[in-house]
């Protein structure tokens, strides 16, 4: 099945802590249908020192269902994304515009 959200889309958080904020997806776990997206779901993490790397507590961003995550349209309000075929190519477009993404 073709996927619906991609790693560089647009998206804002549906449930949750984090309802409400927007961000871009870096990750995508297909298997686990989880993704991760910057700014949202953070957790700190401690880590130990290396010879390369400072040790410490560091915010990471952790993975979100993506069942709690909607693409942004063109407008910045979320929407659902369906499928298409527009000559010989399957193409993902906004059910809000319309518009292919």
């Amino acid at each position: 099945m073709a996927a619906k959200l991609k790693k560089g889309d647009k998206v804002v958080v549906l449930a949750g802590k984090d309802k409400g904020k927007q961000g871009e997806i870096t990750a995508v776990f297909p298997k686990e249908n989880k993704a991760v997206v910057d700014g949202v779901n953070i957790a700190i993490r401690h880590q130990r020192q290396t010879q390369t790397a400072q040790g410490g507590r560091v915010a990471k961003a952790m993975p979100i269902d993506l069942s709690n995550l909607a693409l942004l349209d063109k407008n910045g309000k979320a929407t659902r994304v369906g499928f298409r075929v527009e000559g010989d190519q399957k193409v993902r477009f906004a059910k809000t515009t319309g518009d292919v993404i």
